[in-house]
């Protein structure tokens, strides 16, 4: 009987297993051969000891080998060990019924409510809005925190990041945002955070409540690829979710965790390091992850924020400024006002949203402007007013500046636990502008 017949009888195009053979091992690259493989393609490595497996992915091919990052760590591996073509490719199962869970990159439940019945495959890795699909970033989003939806008003459908240095109060901020932001769906990508601040933000920051969100979890515990894709993975849920016609919230902390991740993952493939060791292939993965949010015309929209950790609050640092330049806005937060105890402590004099203007009111534009002005006026002359030099009457506008001086801080100030409404806050900033 011909093999062609046989092969069409049993429904099967290939009649034997292909894998490739592990040739080294280091503690962040495998070297195999065998296989006909390309960049991105995803494996699985089996133990021929111990039976253990481990997925895998292709990130350099040569002429008879090829190197793959590991998922997970190496131990119990060795060479001789089978490499096996992964049919799934990077996939991940997405639905409704991850609404309310908290899961790992690959969409596995990690909260011990048991398994999620998702049926619906979505790429990990896609390419961003095609640039004359975007739509037109026409109306406020608002997030129910008075400083941002006042002076930093956010549009639908952009990208803003959060600037902050460690302990300054971005899971605050951040847990905030998520509960007053007016959004049906959220999702939330904790990237490279220690372990414990995952139950704490659940609890501490979002008071228990997942109601229509979703939390895509990679500690800094697991591995490079784990950090890397758990972004990518979060993103391609709020792709899903927007596909359906729906705004979603996400909300990504940390960039910077993030782009350690791939920093270890290009200095292990020999890429050369730059400034503070990061190669080339992390400033570039940014473009790729933070352009795949935006509004879509036939589609919803993906409001994002971005945490960045910036280091010793320098905010040259190659993420930051990478950062800065792709997004559409950016949120300081300052140790000096954390100091002075107001929070959240949002240095509007260095904060921007670059939509902002095209959102709102003249007469919220108006009162803003205003704002601002006044609040320059203060720090500028905040030595001169402390020590007493200042004598009122010399400058008008720097005494109403004074005059509004608590005021502007009340409205700068406000509770973890407390919201505010749009066009609450918009009317009491126009209010106090006027008096």
């Amino acid at each position: 009987m011909p093999l062609k017949t046989i092969r069409s009888r049993l429904g099967i195009e290939k009649l034997t297993t292909l894998f490739g053979t592990i040739t080294k091992i280091s503690p962040t690259v495998i070297v195999a051969e065998g296989l006909h493989v390309s960049i991105g393609d995803t494996v699985l490595i089996v133990s021929e000891m111990s039976g253990a497996q481990a997925m895998g992915m292709v990130s350099e091919v040569e002429r008879n080998r090829f190197y793959i990052t590991p998922f997970r760590f190496v131990e119990g591996f060795r060479t001789g060990d089978k490499i096996y073509p992964n049919q799934t490719g990077m996939m991940i199962e997405v639905g409704d019924a991850l609404l309310g869970r908290v899961v790992d990159p690959f969409m596995n439940p990690i909260d011990g409510k048991g398994p999620i019945g998702s049926t619906h495959l979505e790429p990990i890795i896609k390419a961003p809005i095609a640039a004359m699909k975007r739509g037109m970033i026409d109306e406020p989003f608002s997030v129910g925190v008075k400083t941002i939806d006042g002076l930093l008003t956010c549009g639908k459908g952009q990208k803003l990041g959060i600037f902050a240095g460690s302990g300054v109060g971005k899971s605050t901020l951040m847990g905030m945002i998520v509960r007053g932001a007016q959004a049906p769906i959220k999702v939330v990508a904790l990237i490279g955070e220690r372990g414990r601040e995952v139950p704490e933000f659940i609890e501490k920051n979002l008071g228990g409540n997942l109601e229509n969100t979703v939390i895509v979890v990679a500690t800094s515990d697991d591995s490079p690829l784990m950090r890397k894709y758990g972004a990518f993975s979060a993103m391609s849920v709020a792709e899903y979710f927007k596909g359906k016609g729906l705004d979603v919230l996400f909300m990504m902390d940390s960039v910077t965790r993030f782009a350690m991740a791939q920093r270890e993952i290009g200095l292990a493939l020999g890429e050369p390091p730059t400034s503070k060791g990061y190669p080339p292939s992390s400033l570039t993965l940014l473009p790729q992850l933070m352009e795949r949010a935006g509004k879509e015309e036939g589609n919803g929209s993906i409001t994002a924020f971005f945490t960045v950790l910036v280091e010793g609050d320098d905010l040259s640092d190659p993420i930051a400024d990478q950062s800065r330049s792709i997004l559409d806005g950016h949120i300081v937060l300052s140790r000096e006002l954390t100091d002075f105890g107001i929070y959240p402590p949002i240095h509007i004099l260095n904060s921007a949203s670059r939509v902002m203007n095209d959102i709102i009111s003249p007469e919220h534009f108006a009162a803003a402007r205003r704002f601002r002005r006044l609040y320059t006026l203060l720090k500028e002359n905040e030595m001169l007013i402390r020590i007493g030099a200042y004598v009122r009457g010399t400058d008008r506008e720097l005494d109403e500046a004074i005059g509004k001086k608590e005021q502007m801080e009340k409205f700068l100030s406000q509770g973890e636990k407390f919201q505010t409404d749009f066009q609450e806050t918009v009317d009491q900033l126009i209010a106090m502008m006027a008096n």
